[in-house]
């Protein structure tokens, strides 16, 4: 009978999983890393970018062998050490999915996925993957869930569509590491108030729906800033008499919330 890879329901406060902590970004990964490579679709491909390329490493980590960027595989390992000393009977029936795959976001045709740079890595439990968007989690997920955002990892569970069985270096992760150098000696700025295409989370649900409400149109609100939220993005900003960028500044957000 299965032990850790049951799965229960997680809660109506899903979002709050990860405290602070928010999934890494489309821009702040382009930014501040590069882009893996030119194109992109639901299939998993290797880098082009040797700016990218250089930054990868494969390593066993201990239950079992990845391929990802350097800073995060080596985060992993120190996650997979407490993991190993505080849950040793989860730790022996870890399995991974892969870690590094240069694709688009599962349902989306414009989000890169964070696994495109080796920054995600989607576990198993007992050999068995955790169903994406069931709102359920597998019991081990759940329970080690604590030790990646001990180390700013980012637990899948949170997204829109949630998704258990994937955990990522989060924004704030990826914006220390830059600060450290990390990612080679150019030192770019980003900033991260605006909201813009690729970007997915809970906070573009809500601007999802309040778009639906100021504009009355029926925008799908999945989490995901694709062509059909832009085009209303745009909308918004023609009706305000404000610059037509299809992105949202900070005062679209505040205009919004009002």
């Amino acid at each position: 009978m299965p032990k850790y890879s049951s799965t229960t329901a997680l809660g109506p406060d899903r979002a709050s999983l990860n405290g602070a902590l928010i999934g890494a970004r489309n821009k702040t990964m382009l930014s501040l890393i590069g882009n893996p490579r030119g194109t992109y679709d639901d299939q998993c491909r290797w880098p082009t970018n040797k700016r990218v390329l250089d930054l990868v490493i494969q390593r066993d980590v201990g239950p079992f062998k990845v391929a990802g960027l350097r800073p995060a595989v080596e985060t992993l390992e120190q996650i997979l050490v407490d993991i190993r000393q505080h849950e040793p009977e989860i730790y022996a029936v870890l399995g991974t999915a892969g870690m590094l795959c240069c694709r688009r976001v599962r349902g989306s045709a414009t989000a890169i996925s964070n696994h495109a740079w080796g920054t995600a890595i989607d576990l198993t439990v007992e050999g068995v993957l955790d169903k994406r968007g069931d709102g359920r989690a597998q019991i081990g997920l759940q329970a080690i869930a604590k030790y990646f955002n001990a180390h700013s990892f980012f637990w899948g569970a949170a997204f829109p569509t949630e998704d258990s069985m994937h955990f990522e270096a989060s924004d704030q992760l990826i914006r220390q590491w830059h600060g450290e150098g990390r990612f080679g000696d150019a030192r770019p700025q980003v900033t991260q108030e605006i909201f813009e295409l690729g970007d997915r989370s809970e906070a573009v649900r809500t601007l999802q729906q309040r778009l639906n409400l100021v504009l009355g149109l029926d925008l799908d609100a999945d989490g995901i800033f694709g062509p059909s939220t832009r085009a209303a993005v745009m909308e918004f900003q023609r009706t305000r008499g404000t610059p037509i960028t299809g992105a949202l500044l900070p005062a679209d957000v505040e205009a919004l919330a009002a």
